[in-house]
C-alpha cells in the first residue's frame, strides 16, 4: 500500500497540519513553520513564522538569510521536527495506523527533494515519516517487553 498525498484523512502527515512544534524556545503553529524558521539564525526573521499564514510559509522561507551549512543540516533538522510532532500520542497512533504503507509526499508545486512530483523525487519527508513510524513502533514494542519482563509483570503471553 502507498499513501501518496497528505490530504483528507492523511492530512496529519503534512507539515502544514496544525500541531505546535517548539524550536529554540519558540512555539510554531505547525512543523512547516518551525522548519522554515530553522533556516535562519536571525531571531527577527524566525519570529515571522509564528504568525505567517500556511499559504505563505514556503515563500517566506525562501526570503530569509540562510544559516551557514543549511543544506547539510536540513534533513536532520526536519527529522527532529517530525519526531517532535509525532510524540503526541494521538498523532503517533495515527502514524502507526498507516501500517507498512509507503508514505510519499506527492505534490504539484515541484518539490522533488522533500516529496515527489508524478512519482519522481527523493521523498525525503516521506522517508523521515517512515523512520519515525519505525522508531515509535520499536519503542512501543520495547515498552511491552519491559512490562512483561518486570518483576510481577504479566510475562510472555
Amino acid at each position: 500500500m502507498r499513501i501518496d498525498r497528505f490530504r483528507s484523512a492523511h492530512f496529519f502527515l503534512s507539515n502544514l497540519y496544525l500541531h505546535p512544534v517548539r524550536l529554540g524556545g519558540v512555539v510554531y503553529p505547525c512543523a512547516e513553520a518551525a522548519f522554515q524558521a530553522a533556516k535562519t539564525l536571525d531571531p527577527a526573521e524566525r519570529a515571522r513564522f509564528v504568525t505567517c499564514p500556511a499559504s505563505g510559509l514556503r515563500r517566506a522561507g525562501r526570503q530569509v538569510t540562510l544559516r551557514p551549512g543549511w543544506d547539510a543540516l536540513r534533513v536532520e533538522v526536519m527529522r527532529g521536527i517530525v519526531a517532535q510532532k509525532f510524540r503526541h500520542p494521538l498523532l503517533a497512533q495515527l502514524l502507526l495506523d498507516t501500517g507498512e504503507a509507503r508514505l510519499e509526499e506527492g505534490n504539484t508545486h515541484g518539490d522533488r527533494f522533500w516529496g515527489t512530483v508524478n512519482g519522481v523525487g527523493e521523498n525525503q519527508l516521506g522517508r523521515l515519516l517512515m523512520e519515525v513510524r519505525a522508531d515509535i513502533r520499536a519503542a512501543a514494542e520495547a515498552a511491552v517487553t519491559a512490562r512483561e519482563n518486570a518483576p510481577g509483570g504479566a510475562g510472555p503471553v
